[in-house]
């Protein structure tokens, strides 16, 4: 696949994150279909990277007044989270840890367990409704999904819990190709809240 054809798939994945909250992985995949890249594989999609490069301009073109302040109600509603299951080594991951998120985006938080269903107990004692899907190849042991409504963005956000042995935290800490982190837990949260610019 030519340069000029991986930059316009990772420009049009890029309004697919922004526009309609889709992942990385899902909008390469239709952004390629949609222009009629269907014979492209994996490896010749742009980069998480490249698409993320995308998204920053798409955001300061288009949602410069409006993100912002979406992205701290995110990341503060995942900071409350990230505290109540503090026994679970919460890590805040995708568009909320980045600073691409809007509200449409959905909150990522992995967690580092012992026993793949104490997660899954811990929302059913407290009383919270929880969807539970079956692991995947990247999603780890299951993912744990929670609606909440938001008053400060007036709408309901989706968090995603994916529940992980403890032993692949260690993995997960890598950087990106730019020494940038993937995700951050409750401390690195706390720091971004105060200081937006310190990922």
């Amino acid at each position: 696949m030519s340069e000029q054809a991986t930059f316009e798939i990772a420009a049009q994945a890029a309004r697919l994150v922004v526009e309609e909250g889709m992942d990385y992985a899902a909008a390469k995949r239709k952004a390629a279909r949609d222009l009629g890249r269907r014979q492209g594989r994996s490896a010749e999609l742009p980069s998480n990277e490249a698409v993320e490069d995308e998204v920053w301009d798409y955001l300061r073109l288009f949602c410069a007044e409006t993100q912002p302040t979406e992205l701290r109600h995110l990341r503060e509603m995942a900071g409350v989270w990230m505290e109540r299951l503090e026994a679970f080594r919460p890590h805040l991951g995708g568009a909320v840890w980045r600073g691409t998120a809007t509200r449409l985006s959905a909150v990522l938080i992995d967690l580092y367990v012992d026993d793949p269903k104490s997660a899954e107990i811990a929302f059913l004692n407290a009383g919270v409704d929880v969807e539970s899907h079956g692991g995947e190849a990247d999603d780890g042991l299951g993912v744990l999904t929670v609606a909440e409504f938001s008053r400060a963005l007036n709408d309901t956000v989706t968090l995603h819990f994916i529940v992980h042995d403890h032993d692949e935290l260690r993995g997960a800490l890598k950087p990106d190709s730019r020494g940038r982190s993937w995700r951050g837990d409750l401390t690195a949260l706390r720091r971004l809240l105060s200081n937006p610019e310190s990922l």
